[in-house]
């Protein structure tokens, strides 16, 4: 399988979710269960199927963020020189020049992305469309909203 690029940052969280998972919903799950076997009759039991049920996802989320970890690439930015090109992990201030307005993003992996705090998924429209671009480029990307015209500011590698 393909590793697959994170950052240092987006590494820490996975594993602290993982931690969080492993440690403490696991161990409150048991208990949801044991106390619901306590009811009685486990074919009409509700709470025991929901809490059987909720053992079942965080057993998957478990799984998949370890795969996660397992095909990890961490990409130190800090130690790559500044050439002002728009890399993985980079930061870049970019001014959409439809809505006249200044953005800040962070070009991350797959597992860290989250649009509305300024991280972007490295293979999305936005990520593939500043990728390998350089600061004061004017870049239009094509995105399922339509085509968005901007142009890249700064770009940092923090």
């Amino acid at each position: 399988m393909e590793k697959e690029p994170i950052t240092i940052q987006g590494l820490e969280k996975i594993k602290s979710e993982l931690d969080d998972r492993k440690h403490t919903t696991r161990s409150k799950i048991v208990m949801a269960i044991s106390e619901a076997r306590s009811h009685g009759d486990l074919k009409e039991n509700a709470e025991y199927h929901a809490a059987k049920e909720e053992q079942g996802l965080n057993e998957k989320r478990i799984q998949e963020l370890e795969t996660s970890i397992a095909m990890a690439e961490v990409i130190d930015i800090r130690k790559i020189p500044n050439d002002n090109k728009v890399i993985f992990s980079s930061t870049i201030i970019v001014k959409d020049l439809d809505g006249d307005k200044k953005n800040t993003y962070k070009i991350v992996g797959r597992d860290e992305a989250d649009v509305k705090n300024g991280l972007i998924y490295y293979k999305s429209p936005l990520g593939r469309g500043f990728i390998g671009k350089n600061k004061e480029d004017f870049v239009v990307i094509e995105t399922p909203s339509g085509e968005k015209n901007f142009e890249i500011l700064d770009v940092k590698y923090i």
